[in-house]
């Protein structure tokens, strides 16, 4: 088959950019949220995005260190094929289709990119009621970053189709996609995904079987939760943590700045499916009152305006 048609369902930090990276590079994207306010909360972050890969673009033409891999093919563009891509973004922007309707979305898709919240309960609700409405020929994938799909394979109503793409934060720079199926996954369908992967520039990065956290949030998340632990446990304040990070290793960000750019909400919710998060004297339940209480004042990371830094 040839994917032409795809459905981003969630549009958080991720699914924004999933859906804005797709429409990019040519494909027909429609965007499922769960309800008309969450629309109204998608919209910016997806003009924000938009407006990143423009300014990206445009400051490409002066500062070859600006080039990122999910923009262009190559770092020698002229000033013309910089200023086409520039208005390739801003059409993607505005070709992209939002909804709430199931039907609406699952018509004619090709490829279903489930990017909702860590939460398996709403996961298992929202693929129960897709199922009432994709096509035979649908392909589903989950870009979970902690959950397995083998949890979820009986209530797509195509194990066989179904399989993770799990997406970096700034996939336009951090361009991987990492591909990862369960037992029940056919093999022409993962090809498919890798593929697909392929062709909205990313580097697919394929798992030859089931790893929670996959590879990169197999280290990624354990290194957050030290930093975070530190903070609860009040070892040193976040500052404190990142710099000790970026001057001892040259890493261009420390925890905490990471922690802002993937979400608060989601490091809350990788940390409470730790059943020690429930007793508030462990270091689990120190970590989730923390993450709990900014984000109960709104300060949910870098799309907020406010996470632990202030953007």
């Amino acid at each position: 088959m040839s994917i032409k048609k795809v459905v981003v369902a969630g549009g958080g930090v991720l699914g924004s950019q999933i859906a804005l990276q797709t429409a990019y590079c040519g494909f027909d994207v429609t965007i499922w949220l769960r309800s008309e306010g969450s629309i109204e909360r998608a919209k910016p972050k997806l003009e924000r995005f938009k407006n990143i890969y423009i300014e990206t673009l445009e400051a490409m033409k002066t500062d070859p260190s600006e080039y990122c891999r999910g923009l262009a093919a190559k770092t020698d563009l002229s000033e013309g094929e910089l200023d086409e891509l520039k208005q390739k973004a801003q059409d993607a922007y505005d070709s992209l289709t939002l909804t709430t309707s199931y039907e609406e979305a699952a018509k004619d898709a090709d490829l279903i990119i489930e990017a909702i919240a860590e939460n398996p309960e709403q996961k298992i609700a929202f693929y129960t009621e897709l199922a009432k409405y994709m096509e035979e020929k649908t392909i589903l994938v989950t870009n979970s970053s902690t959950l397995l799909p083998s949890m979820f394979a009986e209530h797509t109503g195509r194990p066989e189709k179904y399989l993770s793409l799990h997406f970096a934060n700034t996939i336009w720079k951090n361009n991987t996609a990492e591909v990862m199926g369960h037992p029940g996954t056919e093999q022409e369908y993962y090809d498919e995904v890798v593929k697909f992967a392929e062709d909205i520039n990313m580097i697919p990065l394929q798992l030859k079987k089931e790893q929670p956290g996959y590879i990169l949030n197999s280290l990624l998340v354990p290194f957050l939760s030290a930093a975070e632990a530190l903070l609860a446990n009040d070892v040193a304040d976040h500052e404190t943590i990142d710099k000790t990070w970026i001057l001892a290793t040259g890493a261009p960000a420390g925890p905490f700045h990471i922690l802002d750019i993937v979400g608060l909400t989601t490091a809350y919710n990788i940390v409470i499916m730790n059943p020690e998060a429930q007793d508030p004297e462990t270091t689990p339940g120190k970590i989730a009152k923390m993450l709990k209480e900014k984000i109960d004042a709104g300060e949910t990371g870098i799309n907020a305006g406010k996470g632990f830094y202030e953007y």
